[in-house]
């Protein structure tokens, strides 16, 4: 917990005092803030099954992409206080309903507090993996300190092309913290394993959502994950950009993706060898699939 007392926690090292309650780019305090704790049915098949994920929404964000679609929580405040404590309490809850693991969306900036609830819940008798589910805006010294407390990693990898990092997320450095982030995740935790029933126990799914007019980078991205994992990572290649309100100021993402261009780039991962992945059908791109943050299970 002392590394919040000057918080350096993501790559935009404010070195704000948040045990004092300072504030700084993402917006965290010393208290975790949580919106959403339940069972999540939309995430990739072997993820959710059947059953659903123990999926624990955090309020803030580290990175504030402008078309985020969590953006409620992210960037408006929206959620609620709570103690390390009962934190620990929802893991064990969730557990309790059958969740097939424990999701944690958007945990950067809570690791510390995090560590600490999973520590009480597993001598409490948490046996699910853990998945940890980012934007891939990390430092390698945090996710070095989530050595087994983390089973899954789930880190987004946005852009290619600083133009657009720094255009729609405000981090001109993203690309080079996600790869080194990225390969301490797929160091430390190996190869993607599943049990019988196809549930993902072990490994590294890097998520990729494509934007509107960016084939070319997301042809890029496509390219870097492949030639440096193979077939040792699989990737989640997405199709549900949505166009929110608050998105209307950039013209270029007003707009849903062209699904030919979708396509195109899953024939462009087919040809240079991937293997291992995953693809959306159409009709992702609704607000319906985006959960509603209404405190459940809080």
């Amino acid at each position: 917990m002392e590394l919040l007392e000057s918080c350096n926690m993501c790559p935009r090292n404010c070195g704000v005092n948040r045990l004092k309650d300072k504030i700084g780019y993402c917006g965290a305090g010393k208290n975790i803030r949580v919106a959403r704790a339940a069972l999540h049915y939309w995430e990739e098949p072997c993820i959710s099954g059947s059953i659903g994920s123990g999926t624990v929404f955090f309020s803030y964000c580290t990175l504030k992409c402008v078309f985020c679609q969590n953006y409620n929580i992210s960037q408006c405040s929206y959620g609620k206080e709570i103690t390390i404590e009962r934190l620990a309490e929802i893991f064990l809850e969730l557990q309790g309903k059958g969740a097939l693991n424990i999701n944690l969306v958007t945990p950067t900036h809570y690791v510390p507090q995090i560590i600490e609830a999973l520590k009480i819940a597993k001598k409490k008798g948490l046996k699910l993996p853990v998945i940890y589910n980012s934007s891939g805006y990390e430092k390698v010294e945090i996710i070095k300190l989530l050595k087994g407390y983390i089973d899954v990693y789930l880190p987004d990898m946005k852009y290619f092309d600083t133009k657009y990092s720094i255009k729609y997320s405000k981090a001109k450095d993203y690309f080079l913290y996600a790869k080194e982030a990225i390969d301490e995740m797929v160091n430390q935790v190996g190869e993607v394993k599943f049990d019988k029933n196809g549930i993902i126990k072990k490994g590294v799914i890097i998520r990729h959502l494509m934007l509107p007019g960016l084939l070319f980078d997301s042809k890029k991205i496509i390219d870097y994950i492949y030639c440096t994992y193979g077939n040792k990572v699989y990737i989640s290649i997405m199709n549900q950009y949505t166009p929110l309100e608050h998105v209307k100021i950039y013209p270029e993402l007003n707009r849903p993706l062209n699904q030919k261009h979708y396509e195109a780039l899953i024939d462009y991962a087919v040809s240079i060898g991937v293997e291992n992945g995953f693809i959306q059908e159409e009709g992702t791109d609704k607000e319906s699939f985006i959960p509603l943050f209404n405190f459940e299970g809080v």
